[in-house]
């Protein structure tokens, strides 16, 4: 599995502390079972899954990733493309962490509730997926949900 650039996404979190490293393949599975993709590595470190394509009226266009994380060191940052807004409820009996518009950051897994990380990300999934089979998707989900 690799990026565009030829970059491993074995060997990518292959580079994290062992708790990180522990978690992101947790992550890996569920995410991949979720979205039945192999992950793809975006950017600096982000693994996703599944892409959805956008074209705003701008004119601007490209891919994202439908799900995703990026593990760092002692933080995980998932992404929910429809943003957090959507899932407050389910947010509120996560656990321990912080969001921001379509970021969810955790220290580590074993702060939250995995049943319920894993429904959060299942509805997002969902529902970009069910956005981008009509074409191209033409806002920002997230911030259309604020």
């Amino acid at each position: 599995m690799t990026d565009h650039d030829g970059r491993s996404v074995e060997r990518y979190p292959a580079s994290l502390d062992e708790q990180t490293l522990e978690d992101s393949e947790r992550l890996i599975e569920m995410m991949q079972r979720i979205s039945g993709h192999e992950p793809t590595l975006w950017n600096v470190g982000t693994l996703g899954f599944g892409t959805y394509h956008y074209q705003y009226d701008s004119g601007r266009e490209g891919d994202g990733h439908t799900i995703g994380f990026y593990p760092r060191n002692g933080r995980l940052t998932i992404y929910l493309m429809d943003g957090t807004a959507r899932h407050s409820e389910l947010l509120a009996k996560l656990g321990k962490h912080t969001t921001t518009g379509y970021c969810v950051y955790i220290r580590q897994l074993g702060d939250v509730e995995l049943p319920v990380l894993e429904r959060i990300v299942r509805e997002s999934y969902e529902f970009v997926e069910s956005k981008s089979q009509a074409g191209p998707i033409r806002q920002i989900l997230w911030k259309a949900q604020e």
